[in-house]
């Protein structure tokens, strides 16, 4: 009998720690998007932007890209605040591999702008997957 309350006790914790870990990533994955907007379209911050690259987000987001885009949101300057960004994260298997798709509706004098970006957490940190911009129509 005692055995099989240490077996229930290890099962119950490990699903504990699974659920636990997941509520972590998703709030992480969040508080990460959320950052990303800030550094990006007020702050204007390419290092960030650089640093936080995946592999596969260097080789499509080349550096005179990456520069190109800080500058047009710098050109733009500070859009209204506060920024809402939506988006979710989602997982490959139930519990690992955390990636999201998160926009951003910005507001500049004039013409508001879209800023989208796809991030995930391969090992260590959250990583941009891709990083894109676009400005709306002239109001």
């Amino acid at each position: 009998m005692p055995i099989l309350i240490i077996i229930v006790l290890l099962f119950g914790g490990g699903f504990w720690w699974l659920f636990s870990t997941k509520a972590t990533a998703e709030k992480e994955g969040r508080e990460f998007a959320n950052e990303a907007v800030q550094r990006l379209a007020v702050q204007h911050d390419l290092a960030f932007l650089e640093s936080r690259l995946s592999p596969n987000a260097k080789m499509e987001l080349t550096p005179p890209l990456q520069k190109n885009l800080i500058d047009t949101l710098t050109n733009l300057g500070a859009p209204a605040q506060p920024i809402k960004v939506d988006g979710s994260i989602a997982f490959d298997s139930h519990f690992f591999d955390p990636h999201g798709l998160f926009t951003a509706q910005l507001n500049y004098p004039g013409r508001p702008g879209t800023l989208e970006i796809s991030i995930s957490h391969p090992a260590g940190m959250w990583k941009f997957d891709s990083v894109r911009f676009s400005l709306s129509q002239a109001r």
